[in-house]
Parts: C-alpha cells; sequence; structure tokens
C-alpha cells in the first residue's frame, strides 16, 4: 500500500478575500442586471396594457356618448315640455359627477403605488451595504 502525501497547496488569505470580494461584485453585477430587466419587462407590460387599455377607452366613449344623447332625445320625447338644454343638463350632471369620483379615487389609488421592483432593490441595497461595510 502506498502512502500519499496530499500536494494540493492551501489558498493564502489574501486568495480567499480577493475571491470573496470578486464573487460579491459579479453578484452586485448580476443583481443590477435582474433589476433592470425587471424594470424592462414592467415598462413592456405597462406600454402593452395601456393600449389595450386606450382602445378600450376610446370606444367605451364614443359608445358612452351616443348612449347619452339617445337619453337626452328620450327625455325631450317624453316631456316635451321640459327644453332641449334641460334635457342635457339632467343626463350630463350625473355623468360629471361619477366621472369626478372616479378620477379622484384613481389619483388616491396611484398615489399610493410603488412602481418599483422592491424585492431586487432591497436585495441590491443589503450588497452595497455589505461592500461598503463588510463586517
Amino acid at each position: 500500500m502506498l502512502n500519499e502525501m496530499p500536494t494540493s497547496t492551501e489558498p493564502s488569505v489574501t486568495q480567499l478575500v480577493s475571491g470573496i470580494l470578486t464573487d460579491a461584485q459579479d453578484l452586485f453585477k448580476q443583481q443590477l442586471a435582474l433589476l433592470r430587466t425587471e424594470v424592462q419587462n414592467d415598462l413592456r407590460s405597462a406600454k402593452e396594457a395601456t393600449i389595450s387599455l386606450s382602445g378600450g377607452l376610446v370606444l367605451s366613449l364614443l359608445g358612452g356618448l351616443f348612449l347619452c344623447f339617445m337619453l337626452v332625445y328620450l327625455l325631450q320625447w317624453g316631456f316635451p315640455a321640459m327644453p332641449l338644454w334641460g334635457c342635457f343638463g339632467l343626463v350630463g350632471m350625473p355623468l360629471a359627477i361619477g366621472g369626478g369620483a372616479l378620477i379622484y379615487a384613481g389619483y388616491a389609488k396611484l398615489s399610493f403605488k410603488n412602481l418599483l421592483p422592491t424585492q431586487s432593490a432591497q436585495a441590491l441595497k443589503e450588497n452595497v451595504q455589505w461592500l461598503t461595510n463588510p463586517k
């Protein structure tokens, strides 16, 4: 039986620390790339949703406009003594109030929305803290 002596040498402390710092820098770069990719994906999906919502909004507005005209002339037909401007007022006023309430509610929801990817940003923040103060 042969006794084999290990011929590999242990890496020095400097090499270990250098390797750790290189790995940390690589991780930092990868997390930056991940953050950039997440933001790009979020913007792309928001763009696609905006296009679809815009088209639906335009068609819905046109349909709603024609339905409002129909209601105005239906009121004029049902109550011939009422002036036409009064019929427009009866139909338009509740719509304007409802629209204003929806705009206010949407603005309130949007003001609390965080558009940044929080998990990637938090991981990036932890890595920056570790790189600047590795204790």
